[in-house]
């Protein structure tokens, strides 16, 4: 089973082909392709490339599937007796990608 392992968004994601993941949001248009050549290790099932910091000539595609935000997150900060509260809510925008394939 082919893996590989990519940095986006701040954030590394271990990704094998088919699979549909949600990262940052991504400047690009539903359908279209993108490509990630921050990948940091390709396996092929016995075969492991790790890089230094990233694999030189890998690559991993995938196609926009969907933009969204995810589900509100609530922040309170409560403290008692001081006749203090503060509510927040915060929704972060995403990219849902799926990998259509991985290469070294």
């Amino acid at each position: 089973m082919s893996y590989a392992i990519i940095e986006t968004g701040g954030k590394q994601h271990r990704v094998i082909p088919g699979e549909i993941l949600k990262v940052e949001k991504i400047e690009a248009a539903t359908g279209a392709s993108i490509d990630f050549d921050k990948v940091l290790l390709v396996s092929d099932g016995e075969n492991v490339q790790i890089g230094a910091p990233y694999v030189i000539g890998g690559k991993v595609t995938a196609e926009v599937v969907e933009q969204g935000r995810h589900d509100k997150i609530r922040i309170i900060k409560f403290r008692r007796r001081k006749h203090h509260m503060k509510q927040m809510g915060h929704r972060q925008w995403y990219t849902a990608i799926k990998i259509t394939g991985i290469s070294a």
